[in-house]
């Protein structure tokens, strides 16, 4: 007995916007008939506008707080594990950094603006974990404006001075308790719960020069999360030609979506990397001064390196 097998069918469906047939008289003699680039500009682009501007409102008034926060104690434990793992430096709790987001230079004192780097920019401050999430954003300052002088400004800061930042998770390192630490660069001061490399004037110890790799092999996590952010969300990258007052939403809400991203693990193309190089070079110190306890705490972790 032969079975004869029917080919499956296929449909091929329609897709559309609209459910019911629409009229094209508006669009074709209204529009396309008597609008001049005045009136495209004024209902099209205008609107396009308005609409980028309260998607980026919403997504900072709803998902900021929920989406960039900064760990519980029991987060906390998993990122001071995380450094730990994968570069070996313990007690950390975060890397902090500022990158420049570039704009259009400001009719209004655009010289506030202009950076080091010779472009428009303002500065987005964050601290991210160890797996390129932002838990701490600070966005707004204008470009020329000192990375020092950004984070003494900062709600990081005063919680640093205060003692509040971290919960009071000490270990003894090198006969020496040690507290939860956020990993900075030169700009940083040197805090009981900020550590920084040694400046290199030239004279540094070998032990002194291995510290300061190991603090910044671990602090890349940062600048590679600036990189994955920009490297998702391109109007990060090039420059922003919105208006000053929107801009810091807009630079907020792509922080929010890109840790979105990275809670989910969507996958991310290197390819996008290319040309990002955000790697903002040596900064200057800033003129708040190293403190006692953190020199004595750096010196403690100097040790323990030198013990392993």
């Amino acid at each position: 007995m032969t079975l004869l097998l029917r080919a499956p069918l296929t449909f091929r469906v329609n897709r559309t916007i609209w459910t019911r047939v629409r009229s094209r008289t508006w669009w074709e003699e209204v529009v396309m008939g008597s609008w001049g680039d005045a009136e495209w500009v004024e209902n099209f682009r205008s609107t396009a506008c308005e609409i980028f501007r309260e998607t980026c409102q919403v997504i900072c008034e709803v998902l900021l707080k929920e989406v960039i926060q900064f760990p519980t104690q029991r987060n906390m434990q998993s990122i001071v594990d995380g450094f730990r793992v994968k570069w070996g430096f313990p007690q950390v709790g975060g890397a902090i950094d500022g990158t420049h987001i570039p704009i259009l230079a400001p009719e209004l004192n655009p010289s506030d603006y202009f950076n080091r780097k010779g472009f428009y920019s303002i500065i987005l401050q964050a601290i991210s974990d160890d797996n390129y999430c932002f838990t701490n954003v600070c966005v707004g300052w204008a470009g020329s404006v000192h990375d020092a002088r950004v984070f003494s400004n900062s709600g990081i800061f005063r919680k640093l001075q205060q003692n509040n930042l971290f919960p009071n998770t000490t270990e003894n390192i090198s006969g020496v308790d040690v507290p939860l630490v956020l990993l900075g660069d030169p700009a940083n001061p040197l805090l009981p719960n900020l550590m920084k490399p040694f400046s290199d004037n030239g004279r540094l110890t070998p032990e002194q020069n291995q510290y300061s790799k190991r603090l910044s092999s671990a602090r890349i996590v940062i600048e590679n999360a600036f990189g994955r952010a920009k490297g998702r969300w391109r109007c990060l990258l090039k420059r922003n030609d919105c208006n000053l007052d929107i801009i810091p939403t807009i630079i907020s809400a792509c922080c929010i979506l890109h840790n979105l991203c990275e809670f989910h693990r969507n996958p991310f193309n290197d390819r996008w990397l290319e040309g990002i190089d955000d790697f903002e070079g040596p900064n200057e110190h800033g003129n708040v001064p190293d403190d006692i306890t953190g020199t004595i705490i750096r010196q403690a972790i100097l040790e323990h390196f030198q013990n392993e």
